[in-house]
């Protein structure tokens, strides 16, 4: 009877009302006790060794994970979801607020050519994700992809990452959603706001309607991501419409002598930006994790991506230009930007447009945010990293009920405390990082199958040049020297190792639907691309990514490994005893005068 409900714990998330129990947050075996616990933590090293080693399988993420749910969630998105979807996702605070203080401080009018920059890292990571979210159409996103050619323990590092992105971008929106409604109703971005004035400062600026927007999201997310849908194209569509009249009021009133000088502070002013900039971009994965849920994702996947992405690009570029040729970059308003230009030239009616063209982009960008952040968690439940009870889907709605009202909860109490500027310097660092990985574990995916690959030494030296080199150029550029030796030295190995892979290395896998085009090339670039922006960051965000990081390893260590060992080896079980009963049921049964039979079928 105690094997029946381990097993039961493994395979599916039961809701017993509304009582929490031990089994919904910790079911596995290392927990019964404190004496399975402390033998847990004794066999540390090698669980760790077992779980860095082995690799997931498609199967496993397409079926057995799935099945963990105990529900499936509900195929109802196309092409047309999905690109409204990514428009909604990455189209909203970063534009509004991020391009008036990086063109003031950092690029000039060349902001746009930062934007164009962060554009093509996002792009290029875009066409990785497309490929596995065509072949893995699951909800975990890149923490799937990772745990299937990297492994667990690489897969929960850049999940852990991924959560703290979601929840911190959320916040961060949340509070420029309160700072634009101020606008809106002619008061000052911090009229809506509690004071406390026995707090810090980067603390004590309370802001209640924050939570009240997020409270709203979650009540959507979790109803139906159908409705979800159907409300962000609604959305979507209207904040296109006052994007486009900012572009054609703001070139009505344009002065090309705003464009002198064009690059004020040089290339390092529009690389530096351009990391910055990439908050802008943050959202596009979430899409990826509705992959579960789309109708056809061969088809659906790559068009709505790869289409969102392209969108909006464009409208990032021609909102820089736009912005650039109204004023000059000396006097942008860093925090409001489009709204203070319509007043310099005399639109001063305009800046409401603006205002409620922004808070709808928000919104959908917290919507799109909850529904991603909410199925990364779903799937890393699934797995047992993190307690099963987040895993559950609920069986009238068809989504991760649990996970949802979780995350935007977190989200909540960070956006309902922290000042923005906070919270946005955590961003980027931890998306460059995750792009990174899901192209390394793209190339690792076409180039190495156990049984197949005849050459994994060679990819593995040639993965090595590819880092190595991109990490030298990053190394060099945030050295600050002004110099091309560093370049010209490391240059040439990233384009031995990416040259090498292409003609030393045969491809073990192809894509069955839809493969990201000029392979290696493309995701070695992409690679190259993120290492490279990630020298662009400030120290201090490399601190706070060093000591999420060390909390996110003291987690699993301590019960994230341990969960998932005990749910793997429990599935391996399982695995073993349907063979083994396979086995039986085709056996030979025989009495006392010999054999009488030799299948099930003729029993």
């Amino acid at each position: 009877m105690g094997k029946e409900v381990r097993n039961d714990d493994v395979v599916g998330v039961r809701r017993r009302g509304c009582t929490f129990r031990q089994n919904d947050f910790l079911p596995e075996e290392s927990f019964r006790s404190w004496g399975n616990y402390g033998r847990a933590l004794m066999d540390t090293p090698a669980r760790l060794k077992d779980r860095v080693l082995t690799r997931s399988m498609d199967h496993t993420e397409l079926v057995e994970m799935k099945a963990r749910s105990q529900h499936e969630m509900k195929k109802t998105l196309n092409w047309w979801d999905l690109m409204w979807f990514g428009i909604g996702a990455v189209i909203g605070a970063g534009i509004f607020v991020l391009t008036g203080l990086e063109a003031k401080e950092k690029a000039g009018p060349a902001v746009v050519i930062s934007y164009v920059v962060s554009g093509v890292s996002a792009l290029l990571s875009v066409f990785c994700y497309t490929e596995f979210a065509v072949e893995i159409p699951v909800a975990g996103g890149s923490f799937a992809y990772l745990r299937v050619e990297l492994g667990d323990f690489v897969a929960f590092i850049a999940a852990g990452n991924i959560l703290l992105e979601y929840v911190i971008g959320g916040a961060a929106v949340a509070r420029s959603w309160t700072s634009y409604f101020a606008t809106l109703c002619n008061k000052g971005p911090e009229d809506f706001r509690i004071i406390v004035h026995s707090m810090s400062p980067d603390y004590g600026h309370l802001d209640p309607i924050a939570v009240f927007v997020l409270a709203g999201v979650c009540i959507f997310a979790v109803f139906s991501t159908k409705a979800s849908s159907r409300f962000n194209y609604v959305a979507s569509v209207i904040h296109l419409i006052v994007i486009a009249f900012i572009i054609v009021a703001g070139l009505i009133n344009a002065n090309p002598d705003n464009y002198r000088p064009f690059a004020p502070f040089g290339a390092r002013g529009i690389f530096v930006s351009s990391a910055v900039l990439f908050f802008a971009y943050v959202g596009f994965d979430a899409v990826s994790t509705m992959a579960e849920e789309t109708k056809n994702p061969a088809r659906d996947i790559p068009i709505g991506l790869v289409g969102s992405m392209v969108i909006t690009t464009s409208a990032y570029c021609l909102l820089a230009i736009t912005l650039c040729l109204m004023q000059p970059y000396t006097s942008i308003d860093p925090d409001a930007p489009f709204s203070v230009a319509f007043s310099a030239v005399g639109w001063d009616w305009a800046k409401y447009i603006v205002a409620a063209g922004a808070l709808k982009g928000m919104t959908t960008v917290l919507l799109v945010s909850a529904v991603g952040q909410a199925r990364y968690l779903t799937h890393i439940a699934r797995t047992h990293m993190m307690p099963p009870w987040f895993a559950h889907v609920d069986e009238k709605f068809g989504t991760p009920v649990n996970a949802t009202i979780a995350m935007l909860a977190a989200t909540a109490v960070i956006a309902f405390f922290t000042k923005l500027e906070i919270l946005s310097n955590l961003l980027s660092i931890s998306t460059l990082f995750i792009f990174m990985l899901v192209a390394l574990a793209l190339l690792v995916r076409r180039y190495y199958s156990t049984g197949v690959t005849t050459k994994s030494n060679q990819m593995i030296v040639c993965l090595t040049l590819i880092l190595g080199s991109s990490t030298a150029i990053s190394g060099y550029w945030a050295s600050g020297s002004d110099g091309w030796a560093g370049y010209v030295v490391a240059g040439p190995f990233w384009l031995l190792g990416t040259a090498g892979l292409s003609l030393w290395v045969p491809q073990a896998k192809q894509p069955k639907h839809w493969g990201v085009p000029l392979v290696p090339w493309l995701p070695s670039l992409s690679i190259a691309i993120n290492i490279f922006l990630l020298g662009s960051i400030d120290k201090d965000s490399f601190i706070r990514f060093g000591i999420w990081s060390a909390f996110l390893l003291v987690y699993y260590l301590l019960f994230g490994l341990h969960a998932s060992y005990d749910t793997a080896k429990e599935s391996e079980e399982g695995k073993k005893d349907g063979e083994n009963n396979k086995v039986e049921d085709h056996a030979v049964v025989v009495d006392s005068a010999g054999p009488i039979v030799s299948s099930p079928d003729e029993v």
